[in-house]
């Protein structure tokens, strides 16, 4: 979310970092609708300075026992308030436009994001590892996890409908073993703190991380009150809601295993078959709250940190800086990792990392305390670290073997009871 003041002082900018993406200037129709607020804000504060000044007037006209000259002006007095009234709802009316049409408007870009269209105008950063050679055709992950009777689409689909998955036997403590892996070197190594959140989120907290109102039809609603969450970055972003940090807390790094549910409704006819896009999937969240001179930092080590889970189980992919067109609506930088999934002879992504700024951290109104002494909001980050079904489907794919049993990678063979081969009984 923009700061008004920020967008009068910088229109210029503001309309640029939106060319940038593809959109329309809107900074004149966003002032535009600030002045209609300023304007109704004098209003009121003209009709209750005027107001103030009969009422003393009445006063002395009752001091000087002028009865007429006092109920004259109690007259004027009423009329100044529905004036007074008319001014504040109208105020009220337009601070709500305002805030709504600021909610809907994506983070400026920041000034070194290529900018483009779509994937086509992202950049390479830089690979690691090399695909294997395979002397015989290698088979997608749902083809392997059927044939080995581990992975069934069918009875999910009729007890939950299209989108869902069930995991049996090796391949269920396969992804439990990710998660965990992840989780361990998270917090192990990486120094992030576990964090068990709740699954369900008020309105609030979905608009504090931009999920509301623009992706609303993107989210599963669990009765009137409360979401389900897309990911873990809504409720470990919202740990600082409406707090102020002291400075030495930053930056702050936390982490989670979560179950994630998304409608993908704006994904009709992709990825129909398989694990890719699911409504429902497991995911480690990484989310880092820092100050602004650490962010852009930060955002490098989060990339190091989802890196290192692809590294450990010897998994070839490459890092992308996003262009404008293709990032985020909440990002002002994002690094996506793709994992090389032979199945689809493809790279598809399996972690997005992003810094955004104070975007959120208005929406939430979380800062923090500087060595000045003077309050500023905190910047926010947030990625994958990574996504547990698709890992598993890169594990499943790269790691086949030709009559279809899959080898467990080396680093997840103590959390599969030393199981170094899934096989058909």
């Amino acid at each position: 979310m923009y700061d008004i003041r920020w967008i009068r002082d910088n229109a210029a900018l503001f309309d640029a970092g939106l060319a940038s993406r593809g959109a329309a200037p809107l900074s004149a129709d966003i002032l535009a609708i600030d002045d209609r607020r300023r304007q109704a804000i004098t209003r009121a504060q003209e009709a209750q300075e005027k107001r103030n000044a009969l009422s003393k007037e009445i006063g002395q006209a009752m001091a000087k026992k002028d009865q007429e000259r006092a109920e004259q002006l109690k007259a004027e007095v009423a009329l100044l308030k529905d004036v007074l009234s008319d001014a504040e709802a109208e105020e009220k009316a337009v601070v709500q436009e305002l805030d709504h049409a600021l909610l809907a408007i994506p983070n400026t870009p920041l000034a070194e994001v290529p900018v483009g269209s779509d994937e086509h105008g992202n950049q390479l950063l830089r690979e690691w590892g090399t695909p294997r050679t395979y002397d015989f055709e290698p088979k997608q992950h749902f083809e392997l996890g059927e044939q080995l009777g581990l992975m069934d689409f069918e009875t999910a689909s009729l007890m939950s409908g299209s989108r869902f998955v069930i995991n049996k036997g090796p391949l269920a403590r396969l992804e439990r073993a990710l998660g965990q892996f992840m989780l361990d070197l998270h917090t192990g190594t990486h120094g992030y703190t576990e964090i068990n959140p709740p699954f369900l989120v008020k309105d609030q907290a979905m608009v504090g991380t931009a999920q509301l109102p623009k992706f609303r039809d993107d989210q599963f609603r669990a009765g009137d009150d409360y979401w389900l969450i897309p990911t873990a970055e809504v409720p470990l972003t919202n740990l600082v809601r409406e707090s102020i940090l002291d400075q030495r807390q930053l930056p702050m790094r936390v982490t989670a295993l979560t179950p994630c549910f998304r409608a993908e409704a704006g994904a009709a006819g992709r990825d129909t078959r398989g694990m890719i896009r699911q409504h429902q999937f497991t995911k480690v969240e990484l989310v880092s709250i820092a100050a602004p001179d650490q962010s852009r930092a930060e955002l490098d080590r989060m990339t190091d940190c989802a890196e290192a889970v692809l590294k450990a189980l010897e998994l070839p992919y490459r890092v992308m800086l996003l262009c404008t067109g293709d990032m985020g609506f909440g990002a002002q930088r994002t690094h996506d990792l793709e994992v090389w999934l032979p199945g689809q002879n493809a790279y598809r992504e399996i972690s997005s990392c992003s810094v955004c700024g104070d975007f959120q951290a208005r929406r939430m109104m979380a800062r923090f305390k500087a060595a000045d002494g003077k309050n500023h909001y905190v910047h926010t980050l947030n990625g994958s670290g990574v996504a547990v079904g698709r890992s598993m489907v890169a594990v499943l794919e790269n790691y086949q073997k030709a009559d279809g049993s899959i080898t467990i990678p080396t680093a997840l063979r103590p959390y599969m009871g030393g199981l170094e081969l899934i096989k058909k009984d």
